[in-house]
């Protein structure tokens, strides 16, 4: 997980808390015809509270509330799991310009780096 470009995005940022400590957190970055999921991340002891998944859904529910049409993401490991929860691979080239626009498209994540979307209502 890359923290390249988060700040500028930090009112779309969600965590968990386990005993006062950051244990979890996801991203949602939003431009004009979509948005990026990033820095989903939960801490290894933590795993098996479910948190990667409650993150997510709360991020995508942040989208659905922005009216969001779709959301994008990169990934270098966690293709499976995305898949899991509904999100389909794409090619990096159709993926809107302004969310390829991101720091996540342009530095942070290699070129090999998965591309997925979920398409919501």
């Amino acid at each position: 997980m890359t923290l390249e470009g988060l700040a500028d995005h930090l009112g779309t940022l969600l965590v968990a808390r386990r005993a006062g400590r950051v244990v979890g957190c996801a991203a949602l970055e939003v431009y004009s015809d979509g948005a990026l999921l990033r820095s989903v991340a939960v801490q290894a002891e933590s795993r098996s509270l479910r948190l990667g998944r409650a993150l997510t859904d709360a991020v995508l529910r942040l989208a659905g509330e922005r009216h969001v049409p779709a959301v994008y993401l990169l990934t270098m490991t966690a293709a499976d799991y995305f898949a899991k929860r509904g999100f389909e691979r794409i090619a990096r080239e159709d993926v809107p310009a302004t969310v390829r626009g991101s720091v996540q498209f342009t530095t942070a994540c290699p070129a090999n780096a998965t591309t997925m979307q979920i398409k919501l209502g």
